[in-house]
């Protein structure tokens, strides 16, 4: 089974609404979709006791300016949000009771997450959320919490997971799982089904940095919905596949036309062809103006227009979606303006291209 035909020059595809082997594509609303926009709002409360550092977090969520966010949402044109739960610093964005039980105080009483997921169905909007994997380090209070390393240890994860997917139901479009390490399909399986406990149509991916010098650009979890595809850097339009982790000190430089480069190493470049890789559906997510990775300094994930533009329109033209992260004001909840007007910009451009 087909969509039908969107009209303009960076949709030359039929979108399909089925994978490869047949199964249902969860994912096609991406493809069909004009882009995402993700926010990487992580919470570092303040204090010198947990219950200081508890009654930080609490003033910052409620600090965050929903009406304001979803004023700037509105004016990219975005289809869909990603929005983080929590990476890093071992708090969490929104409540989750099986957390709760193990420890209070880093969640915060605001259920900010649900909020904002009501507010994009109001719209007819999508809502995704971000965690760390469940192997990832990037998480330690929740990881020391569900005892990681210990029996039974990826069951209570997945109960965690569970704990938000029914909590928040249909509210909960899909899921984006960082630096994630291989396992089985029934380990899998497992996850997924701990995602969809409330929306049986929620879309998952699971990040191995396969666009990022991962040594494959293949998806890590093969029946996952859509390619997580992490990028860290555009060069000409096109996805550099050579830059992961800092190579060490002076192995990165700037060349004479100023692209940057790996000392003794030459650029390599990736660009797809078609909807799916392997049997799940296309998909990249690109940082723009706060970089996912040091060896990458900030100012080289500014991207001008012609540059942005033509990477998306090249990304439609084959069937494939993306989503864009652009900084966020932990203060308020804010989107700096120069980041918010090239979004909007973007968001026109593909409107006219709808229209012609």
């Amino acid at each position: 089974m087909k969509a039908p035909r969107t009209t303009g020059p960076e949709a030359a595809v039929e979108i399909r609404t089925v994978r490869p082997d047949g199964t249902p594509n969860r994912a096609a609303w991406m493809a069909q979709g004009t882009y995402g926009m993700m926010v990487h709002y992580l919470l570092r409360p303040a204090g010198e006791t947990p219950e200081a550092r508890t009654a930080d977090l609490n003033r910052t969520v409620d600090s965050f300016d929903l009406d304001h966010f979803m004023g700037q949402f509105d004016e990219t044109g975005a289809g869909w949000l990603i929005f983080t739960l929590g990476q890093q610093s071992g708090y969490l964005s929104s409540r989750n009771a099986f957390i709760d039980e193990l420890r209070r105080g880093i969640t915060p009483d605001r259920d900010l997450i649900r909020e904002i997921g009501e507010a994009l169905h109001q719209r007819g909007k999508r809502m995704v959320v971000y965690l760390p994997g469940a192997h990832a380090r990037a998480d330690p209070t929740v990881k020391e919490l569900l005892a990681v390393g210990t029996d039974g240890y990826e069951g209570r994860h997945n109960a965690f997971v569970r704990t938000y997917a029914e909590h928040l139901g249909s509210l909960l479009d899909g899921w984006w799982f960082d630096t994630c390490k291989p396992q089985d399909n029934a380990a899998w399986q497992a996850e997924l089904d701990a995602c969809r406990a409330g929306n049986p149509d929620a879309v998952v991916a699971f990040s191995g940095a396969e666009f990022c010098a991962a040594g494959t650009i293949d998806p890590r979890c093969p029946i996952e919905d859509y390619h997580a595809g992490e990028i860290h850097l555009l060069e000409e339009s096109r996805i550099r596949t050579d830059f992961l982790s800092p190579p060490g000190e002076g192995n990165i430089l700037v060349d004479e036309k100023g692209r940057l480069r790996k000392r003794g190493q030459e650029a390599r470049f990736y660009m797809p062809d078609c909807q799916f890789i392997g049997n799940v559906q296309w998909h990249a997510l690109l940082p723009v103006d706060r970089t996912f990775n040091p060896a990458v300094p900030d100012q080289f994930c500014h991207y001008t227009d012609h540059e942005l533009f033509a990477f998306v329109g090249a990304v439609k033209r084959v069937g494939g979606a993306i989503t864009i992260n652009v900084p966020i004001d932990r203060a308020n909840g804010h989107i700096p303006r120069d980041s918010h007007a090239q979004l909007a910009r973007l968001g026109e451009h593909l409107a006219g291209q709808e229209m012609h």
